[in-house]
């Protein structure tokens, strides 16, 4: 399993806007083949800084996700509202303590 972070910083007048794209479109990321969890988080001290955690299949079902048309518009409705760029990162998990 393959897990995505993706830590955004957003204009903070744009939040609102941000929320609202991600509303509309979190139902159709999980949907996606060999897509098991989408997380939304905030930081706590900056409240214009979002991370999303998606879990994914493997590399493939992430890059077709990524490929895809609903990716693309996601994003760009996304990025115009970034205050800063956005830092990704694709990771494995090694241990898990419940």
């Amino acid at each position: 399993m393959l897990i995505r972070i993706v830590r955004m910083t957003f204009q903070p007048e744009k939040v609102a806007e941000f929320l609202a794209v991600f509303e509309k479109s979190k139902h159709k990321i999980r949907a996606m083949p060999g897509c098991y969890r989408l997380e939304l988080l905030r930081d706590i001290d900056q409240p214009n800084v979002f991370m999303t955690y998606s879990y994914w299949q493997d590399v493939e079902a992430l890059n077709h996700y990524r490929d895809s048309e609903l990716f693309k518009t996601t994003w760009a409705k996304t990025k115009v509202l970034f205050a800063d760029k956005p830092l990704a990162y694709s990771v494995e998990r090694l241990e898990e303590l419940g």
